[in-house]
């Protein structure tokens, strides 16, 4: 008996677990009228062995433009970084965040 609680358990908190969407905020496109500010100068610090800089960049947060300073992250071995930045699309601005894509 106290097997079967058990499997019935788990079962119970793995489907609890698959129902939440865990990737769905990446998808979720950032649409604005307002052009962002002009980006800030940052220095760029020397090459860092095993990092690459991710510049800074203006977010969106709470109805206004954040600045995000540029720091360091992990490289990936043949991949390359995109940083996030702005693109106007349409009349409006479009949000593209930093990413990684294949070297080819």
């Amino acid at each position: 008996m106290p097997k079967t609680k058990l499997l019935l358990a788990s079962l119970a908190a793995a489907s609890a677990f698959a129902a939440i969407p865990l990737t769905a905020s990446a998808a979720i496109g950032l649409y604005v009228d307002i052009a962002p500010p002009p980006p800030r100068h940052e220095a760029v610090p020397a090459p860092r062995p095993g990092y690459v800089w991710d510049q800074g960049y203006w977010d969106r947060r709470d109805g206004r433009y954040v600045w995000v300073k540029g720091h360091w992250i992990h490289e990936r071995h043949g991949m390359h970084w995109h940083p996030s930045h702005w693109a106007k699309r349409d009349g409006r601005w479009e949000l593209e965040r930093g990413n990684w894509s294949h070297e080819g």
